[in-house]
């Protein structure tokens, strides 16, 4: 069930006051009786992260890698974001993802919620993880940013340009972004295996054309043009350093077990620069791991290849005892309360 927060005059990183609603969901078990687990979402998704229609039913479920009858998930929409007709920013450039971090947050605090068992993400919604565990450095246990960075490099600002260009200029803008950005989230090789060069007779068109026009077509009968264009923008924002610039000082503030997952053919979030992270953080920080999917689906991958991030993440999300991390101290707050 979808619930609402409303964050009161929240100040942005534009110096700009207003209240902020913002829609959760919580699966599985009550947060008192459980680990929670925060997933973030990605651009286009929501906190419809599991269930007949979740984005990421794969990965969440009874008797799946994060397992409902062991956790307490909680997904919160990005506010912008528009899903189920939520508030969406017209002044979009006013916000930065530091900003969304630090909204979580006050929800986090809403709910009494003080310890997470892990935060996880993809793409934006890993960067967003990036972001929260800087804020906040002794939230999590476990941090597992997944097919994302902890910065915005010129490679994610130049496609980001481009996609803006498209959505400020284009007559059928939504469509026609998501289009450009799918040629992005995978690779030439994976379309090459999908299409192998075929022709859709019917509409004399390549079938790779007629998927480019289905995406696009798709993506604008659900998603809102101020919501892509403020996601689009927060992508550009990503940077856990506030314009320091020394990132790995910052990511090695965070307390908890960080678990950074990749995808080698990303074209989107570059493997090498994760490598880059994992290497500088290991040099100091004990409690960091690296794992690379390897699949020839890019930055998609993350979706696509379940099974090896199964593989990678079982491990972090076995409990093996009733002591969950934080559990206690919940339900000892609960009891006394009584």
């Amino acid at each position: 069930m979808l619930r609402e927060i409303v964050i009161d005059q929240f100040e942005n990183s534009a110096g700009k006051v207003q209240d902020i609603r913002l829609s959760f969901q919580f699966f599985g078990n009550k947060p008192t009786e459980a680990p929670v687990v925060l997933v973030n979402h990605a651009l286009t998704g929501n906190s419809e992260v599991t269930g007949e229609f979740g984005w990421w039913k794969d990965l969440i479920g009874e008797d799946k890698c994060i397992d409902l009858r062991k956790y307490c998930v909680l997904a919160i929409n990005i506010p912008g974001n528009g899903y189920k007709g939520h508030e969406v920013f017209k002044e979009y450039k006013d916000f930065k993802l530091k900003d969304i971090a630090r909204l979580q947050a006050k929800v986090l605090e809403k709910l009494n919620i003080d310890k997470l068992y892990a935060i996880i993400g993809g793409s934006i919604g890993g960067a967003l993880a990036w972001e929260l565990a800087v804020l906040k450095p002794a939230l999590a246990k476990h941090i597992i940013p997944v097919a994302t960075d902890f910065k915005a490099t010129d490679w994610l600002v130049a496609n980001c340009r481009i996609q803006e260009h498209i959505l400020n200029n284009s007559s059928n803008p939504v469509h026609d972004a998501r289009m450009h950005a799918m040629t992005f989230y995978r690779t030439p090789q994976s379309l090459a295996q999908k299409f192998e060069n075929k022709k859709n007779e019917g509409k004399q068109v390549f079938e790779v054309e007629n998927w480019l026009l289905h995406h696009g077509e798709k993506l604008k009968n659900r998603f809102n043009l101020d919501s892509y264009k403020f996601l689009n923008h927060l992508l550009t924002t990503i940077d856990i350093s506030g314009g320091k610039g020394d990132h790995i000082q910052y990511a090695g503030q965070i307390k908890g077990h960080i678990h950074i997952v990749t995808v080698n053919s990303d074209l989107f979030f570059l493997a090498e620069e994760n490598r880059k992270a994992y290497k500088g953080l290991s040099r100091f920080k004990p409690e960091v791991s690296y794992y690379e999917i390897d699949s020839i689906h890019g930055h998609d991958a993350f979706l696509i290849e379940t099974e090896q991030l199964v593989r990678f993440l079982k491990p972090v999300f076995e409990i093996k005892e009733d002591r969950f991390y934080g559990v206690a101290e919940k339900r000892n707050k609960v009891l006394s309360l009584k």
